[in-house]
């Protein structure tokens, strides 16, 4: 049994419904991240579970219990806001202790969890500063403190890192996931950024317009994407459209005008039914001058664009079927105008909805 569940549940904001019939399920100990665009519904999906929304329909389940109408102050959640939302006048220890105060502990327990919690997040020594002698990183770590010290059930995040410059941003989101893990707490994540949720989660769901698309680990997602928009936010930028399909010999062969495009039967394209498929500008090879017209899996056509990426040279090739973008490590370019043959690997092909 899941620990939290939400179930064919409805929101709506002055009429306009955000979320519709929708299901989410967090086991615990996990932590799963909800990734999609603005607009997509994970911020109301992450304000519906903490309490500060209601829901038109639909029940919100935690620990077998009916959470649907508990009130936000009756639910031991902890939320770490993007803002931080520190308060200024307060020192880190009497930050990190206005929840535990709230609830009437003892002062000399106080010292004790506020002490220990201090110590995860690499803060020890800090107790006496305020938020404006600290980095934006030293906040964030002060904020995740707040919301753990008073030992929540469940831990929310709402795009959390958002504040940070690059490289602090990464830094941050390693100590999130050791934290999460070490603490083993159940944990629900939101952001727009793609590396980052699958960086730290066990579980990523892939949201738009208010419905989850794809929900399951980081690299089965990054692998088979299942449906067209799937692919796209993560990065695939080559699409082929079928008008053919059949089985041929264990594969899947489609007929793209005229054209014809092997794709191996991996485990991720197994059940796979439609007649479009996805490829990474990565997985994409380009080779010099034309190769034989006919051979699966391979289109000739002109190098149009031409751009050095540091590590690899990026290309827009037009080709009889469209423009294919393709990343390849080189020491030598290819030059605009230049003729070119693009290999398609069937195992690196992948069907989508």
């Amino acid at each position: 049994m899941a620990l939290l569940s939400l179930e064919n549940v409805s929101v709506a904001y002055e009429n306009q419904l955000i979320l519709k019939d929708f299901n989410l399920q967090v086991e615990k100990g996990e932590l799963i991240s909800l990734l999609g665009p603005s607009g997509c519904g994970k911020t109301t999906t992450l304000r519906l579970i903490a309490g500060f929304l209601e829901a038109k329909q639909g029940a919100f389940l935690f620990q077998d219990k009916d959470y649907t109408r508990v009130p936000v102050n009756k639910r031991n959640f902890g939320f770490v806001f993007q803002s931080y939302a520190l308060f200024p006048h307060l020192s880190v220890f009497d930050n990190v202790a206005f929840g535990l105060r709230l609830r009437k502990v003892k002062e000399a327990d106080i010292v004790k969890r506020v002490g220990q919690m201090l110590e995860v997040v690499n803060l020890s020594g800090f107790e006496k500063r305020f938020p404006k002698e600290l980095s934006g990183g030293q906040r964030q770590r002060v904020a995740i403190a707040r919301a753990l010290v008073i030992e929540p059930d469940l831990l929310l995040f709402d795009e959390p890192l958002s504040n940070l410059d690059a490289n602090l941003r990464v830094n941050m989101r390693v100590e999130i996931r050791r934290i999460q893990q070490e603490l083993g707490i159940t944990t629900v994540y939101v952001s727009h950024d793609q590396e980052e949720c699958f960086s730290i989660s066990d579980k990523v769901a892939i949201m738009n317009k208010g419905v989850i698309e794809q929900l399951g680990s980081p690299a089965a997602i990054f692998k088979y994407p299942k449906t067209e928009f799937v692919a796209r936010f993560i990065g695939f930028t080559n699409f082929l459209n079928g008008s053919e399909r059949q089985e041929r010999d264990g594969q899947v062969e489609l007929k793209v005008a005229g054209h014809s495009f092997l794709i191996a039967s991996q485990a991720g394209n197994e059940g796979r039914t439609g007649k479009k498929c996805a490829i990474r500008p990565d997985d994409l090879q380009v080779e010099a001058g034309h190769g034989s017209t006919g051979e699966p899996n391979r289109l000739n056509g002109i190098v149009k664009i031409s751009t050095y990426l540091g590590r690899s040279y990026q290309y827009v090739v037009e080709t009889a079927l469209g423009n294919f973008t393709v990343n390849q490590e080189m020491d030598t370019p290819y030059q605009n105008g230049q003729q070119v043959s693009l290999v398609f690997p069937r195992e690196k092909l992948v069907l989508v909805d």
